[in-house]
């Protein structure tokens, strides 16, 4: 237990920034790719005045759609989400890899608005006038099965368009994108799909389209051939409707990033060009990447570099800057929590829907109160747990460290930290026959109803622990990276000793592994074990 002061908090939080553990900023005018090295899958930006705004996929994962804010395209800030819970009873439930897809956003007449294609429900949408507040509740604007990736045009004379893409997994199609007509206040499509594009041939797995306008020409970026391989395209058209020129304007070549995959266009405050995407990095996840853009005479762009004359650009390690008229102060998504707020940090996400009584904060203390809640009917192992308290991993190469108090209640009572993915890891305490034990467990092909394996078990006789999991970026035979990690434990918060095998981290459903918490329990009784949390750190 402990009392936090204002002063100190104030300090914690200034160094937890300044220990940040990736920062893009090189200080010296330029930055390093990745800008952000966590899992921001399926990126769009728009620029509002001297601020910068981005949004990404979230599926399943609640709050949703986060919030991102920049004044420099570099150092990036987690200020929001958008989407406080899902819209369906179906997400009270761990639903992997569903809900929200690709989504875009956009301002228009004094709004903020972000759409998305949810491949089982239809076409949503949200909006507000500050992106830091509260969203309107989501909007049905089509329902349909299939329609993903969608991205909205207001045009000069007042009529507005739709783009889109169709997940083969849903329609029984893929690799086309589709254009409709949306009334001018956004909230429904008007008449019939119009086909603008079928990639089949030479761009395969066309997806994530982006809508743009400029010099009368209607623009459509969008990435094909796939995640981990694949290349960015540009269609455009002197018509919303086409038909449409294509160029490949953006690709791995020489460079060391697979698959520059689908992300938005902006224009920095002194009307430079620039595209932020991600790369498919397996367990670590998705992570953005920042290319200078250019327009080349004749109304095309090259996105990078183009190191060989052929007309395609290829990925920076390093670039100058973006213009700004706000001085550069070095921000990252938040990634340590001394649990001092009323309120859950920014950082943390659930599997599902968040019911009443799952957790407590305790600003007073500084601790975060998690009950050990009966596993679900059917439960097989932590991939069908909805009450999972995870964030995104932000580094190739960091330490993670939690001091938790846990009281147990009733047999099979357990609780820790968990990397979880379609394979995971644990370190916990957990109550069986009359006792507590320390246990590091894993769980290969999780997704696939495998059982946990039990590695290593240690006497515990209560009190505080001190948990730690330690991960490294390791390149495989196949120039694949892996995320190869170890847990380890302390009894006084000094010396740690390693439990338990090393683990390879894997990816979730479209997502990459997430590291956090698990408060679980196998009997229904009036009244359960809990873990008490005092903090979580970030290290390098």
């Amino acid at each position: 237990m402990k009392k936090i002061l204002f002063a100190s908090l104030l300090f914690l939080t200034t160094y937890a920034s300044a220990q940040a553990v990736w920062t893009p900023d090189l200080g010296n005018g330029k930055y390093k790719n990745p800008i952000v090295f966590a899992d921001y899958s399926d990126p769009d930006v728009i620029r509002t005045g001297d601020d910068y705004w981005m949004t990404a996929s979230s599926f399943n994962c609640v709050p949703g759609l986060p919030m991102l804010h920049s004044t420099d395209l570099v150092n990036w800030e987690l200020v929001n989400y958008a989407l406080p819970r899902m819209y369906d009873t179906d997400f009270d439930a761990a639903s992997h890899g569903n809900g929200v897809w690709a989504p875009a956003i956009r301002f228009h007449d004094g709004w903020y608005y972000i759409y998305w294609g949810d491949p089982d429900r239809g076409i949503y949408m949200v909006r507000t006038q500050d992106p830091r507040g509260a969203w309107s509740k989501p909007v049905l604007v089509k329902a349909a099965k299939g329609i993903i990736d969608t991205c909205p045009l207001w045009d000069e004379d007042g009529r507005a368009y739709l783009v889109h893409g169709w997940a083969g997994s849903r329609a029984g199609f893929k690799s086309v994108l589709s254009v409709s007509e949306m009334t001018p206040d956004g909230t429904e499509l008007i008449g019939e799909d119009v086909l603008i594009f079928d990639g089949h041939d030479a761009h395969p797995t066309v997806e994530g389209p982006k809508f743009y306008k400029r010099n009368g020409y209607y623009y459509v970026f969008a990435p094909a051939g796939g995640v981990k391989p694949g290349w960015q395209i540009v269609l455009r058209s002197k018509s919303p409707w086409g038909p449409y020129e294509c160029r490949k304007v953006l690709h791995q070549g020489d460079s060391s990033v697979p698959g520059p995959h689908q992300g938005g266009w902006v224009e920095d405050v002194e009307g430079n060009a620039w595209f932020i995407h991600f790369d498919d990095r397996y367990a670590y996840g998705r992570i953005l990447h920042l290319q200078p853009m250019a327009w080349q005479p004749d109304d095309w762009c090259i996105i990078g570099i183009d190191r060989n004359n052929d007309g395609i650009g290829e990925p920076v390690e390093q670039w100058q800057k973006p213009a700004s008229y706000v001085k550069s102060t070095v921000k990252t998504p938040v990634e340590n929590d001394e649990f001092a707020s009323r309120t859950l940090g920014l950082q943390w996400q659930w599997h599902a829907n968040p019911q009443t009584g799952w957790y407590f904060t305790n600003p007073t203390d500084g601790e975060l109160r998690m009950y050990c809640l009966r596993n679900p009917e059917g439960w097989k192992n932590l991939w069908d747990t909805p009450n999972l308290l995870l964030q995104k991993v932000t580094a190739p190469d960091c330490t993670y460290t939690t001091k938790i108090d846990f009281r147990e209640a009733y047999e099979g009572d357990r609780g820790g930290l968990v990397m979880m993915g379609k394979d995971y890891a644990l370190v916990g305490v957990e109550f069986r026959d009359g006792k507590l034990t320390l246990v590091q467990t894993d769980c290969v092909q999780a997704d696939k109803g495998k059982p946990e394996q039990v590695n290593a078990t240690v006497p515990f006789t209560g009190g505080p622990v001190w948990l730690r999991c330690r991960i490294a970026w390791k390149m495989d035979d196949k120039n694949v990276p892996q995320m190869h990690g170890q847990f380890s434990y302390s009894l006084n918060g000094k010396k740690f000793t390693d439990i338990g095998r090393p683990f390879v981290g894997r990816e979730g459903q479209w997502i990459g592994a997430k590291i956090g918490y698990f408060a679980t329990s196998e009997i229904k009784k009036n009244d359960g074990g809990w873990m008490d949390i005092d903090w979580f750190h970030v290290t390098k």
